[in-house]
């Protein structure tokens, strides 16, 4: 039982003890739970070893009753026969039977009873590993989190923004230049000069269309 009495060690421990010691605590927690995963693995090894121990078991019981079965049905048929001798022969030998299933019936409830107690065991280890591995799975997701947020606050800290604010106003002065100098362009355009003729003959069109109306 040494692989349930380390497992129960490992789950039993005091995670963050060993964390606060590690100098990388992800490592360190990704590692632990390697080698519990190792433990938890070498567990279900034993439970099958267990299993396959109780079926023989259960065999040998089985070839022990049917052995002490023959011979009484040896022992009822030498009697029938008047064999004495055959029959005693048969008798001491489905006593002997008898003894050893007995033996092995006692044997085998012990090896059921230990089964159960090995599945009770491997039960709460899985239980609580699956808790550690979400557990795992939250404290990672935190870490990473928690690392983003420090380089958002260094970059924000790195910031010059009476820099920035300096550069925006020598872009608004550059801008501010060259609407004045747009401005004072205009200013100077010449008026478009008049087209007599076309004045005149304006004037006679439109007298055309007031004597024509």
């Amino acid at each position: 039982m040494g692989i349930f009495k380390r497992i129960s060690r490992m789950v039993q421990a005091d995670v963050h003890e060993l964390l606060d010691k590690a100098e990388h605590p992800i490592s360190m927690l990704n590692q632990y739970m390697r080698e519990l995963d190792e433990q938890v693995n070498k567990a279900k090894d034993a439970l099958a070893q267990q299993l396959y121990l109780e079926k023989r078991q259960e065999q040998l019981v089985a070839e022990t009753a049917a052995v002490a079965a023959k011979r009484t049905r040896q022992a009822e048929l030498a009697v029938a026969k008047g064999e004495d001798a055959m029959a005693k022969l048969a008798l001491q030998e489905k006593l002997q039977a008898e003894t050893r299933l007995n033996l092995f019936k006692e044997q085998l409830e012990a090896m059921k009873q230990q089964t159960v107690a090995i599945k009770e065991q491997i039960d709460t280890l899985l239980e609580k590993y699956s808790e550690l591995s979400y557990k795992r799975l939250v404290l990672v997701s935190r870490a990473h989190a928690a690392k983003v947020q420090q380089q958002t606050q260094a970059a924000i800290a790195s910031f010059n923004a009476d820099s920035a604010v300096k550069g925006f106003n020598r872009v608004e002065d550059y801008v501010q230049k060259l609407e004045a100098q747009a401005a004072a362009g205009a200013y100077f355009v010449p008026a478009p000069v008049l087209n007599l003729d076309l004045q005149e003959a304006v004037e006679r069109e439109l007298a055309k269309l007031k004597e024509a109306k």
